[in-house]
């Protein structure tokens, strides 16, 4: 659905007369399933971010090809919606007329609108706060209104970046817990970044594993877990112990001594190997 092929960016930096350049990513190679939900996980500066932004069309990549359904991505579209890390709601609109401004520009009437609008919030349990501005919701509450805004718009690609990292540690659960019900239901293609080995593995079908800069894809990881997943449960099972101290592990390799291999780790009993040879190997039960 999403295909990723030999993506780089290069960032110019000027400082007063001097020009220097950035290399923010370097030959990026990723297939996105549809309906996958996929995490993205790497040392900051690595790229997550702006991988994103390409993705979204906000920014454009300097070589290779992004593609969704064998379309290039030149630019912002209708298939696609960005749920951010700051809450990035109007303050001077009420939760239900900031998930009706993104449907303003589709042209849609006011009253359909209108309607969208509080089903969605009624999906993430905001119907009752419809009324309320951005600052009398919790930080947890404006993140809901701020994933029912991006929902709202029927996207087939749902791209989050640290969605839930400006918020404390009991509210980020109960924000995983709710995402994965709507996910489950809405059943959307889900690119998620995050610093969070714990949320990765609970979260995704998949963890992509990232490089220090320039941002290179190290592994990609298939998360060994059925669904649906209760968090007690997920979070006290072997697999899901053993994925997050590999995904650790294959984190602070990368940053002390480059990528390399091959190594093994134990899942339940069965030893599984990911060779550093080839990018985007796979661990499975």
């Amino acid at each position: 659905m999403l295909e990723i092929q030999g993506v780089s960016k290069i960032y110019q930096k000027t400082v007063k007369d001097s020009t220097s350049k950035v290399e923010a990513l370097s030959n990026v190679n990723l297939s996105i399933r549809e309906n996958e939900f996929l995490s993205i996980i790497g040392p900051s500066g690595c790229g997550k971010t702006t991988l994103l932004k390409m993705i979204d069309g906000l920014i454009p990549y300097d070589s290779g090809t992004i593609s969704i359904d064998g379309k290039p991505v030149r630019g912002p579209g209708p298939d696609r919606a960005v749920v951010f890390q700051t809450f990035a709601l109007l303050p001077w609109r009420t939760v239900q007329a900031n998930v009706e401004f993104s449907l303003e520009f589709r042209h849609i009437a006011p009253k359909e609108r209108s309607e969208i609008a509080h089903d969605f919030l009624k999906r993430v349990g905001l119907a009752d706060f419809a009324n309320h501005y951005p600052h009398e919701l919790s930080g947890g509450m404006q993140q809901r209104a701020g994933l029912a805004r991006a929902l709202a718009v029927s996207p087939k690609i749902l791209l989050m970046d640290e969605p839930f990292g400006a918020v404390d540690a009991q509210t980020r659960q109960l924000l995983q817990e709710d995402l994965l019900e709507l996910w489950q239901r809405e059943r959307k293609t889900v690119v998620f970044i995050t610093h969070s080995m714990d949320e990765a593995v609970y979260l995704s079908d998949r963890v992509v594993v990232m490089t220090p800069r320039p941002g290179k894809i190290a592994e990609i990881l298939e998360v060994p877990l059925p669904r649906p997943r209760i968090a007690d449960d997920v979070r006290r099972d072997a697999k899901f112990v053993d994925l997050t101290n590999y995904i650790w592990d294959s984190l602070k390799k990368n940053m002390e001594n480059g990528h390399r291999g091959p190594r093994s780790a134990q899942v339940q009993g069965s030893e599984f190997e990911v060779p550093n040879s080839k990018v985007g190997s796979s661990v499975k039960a």
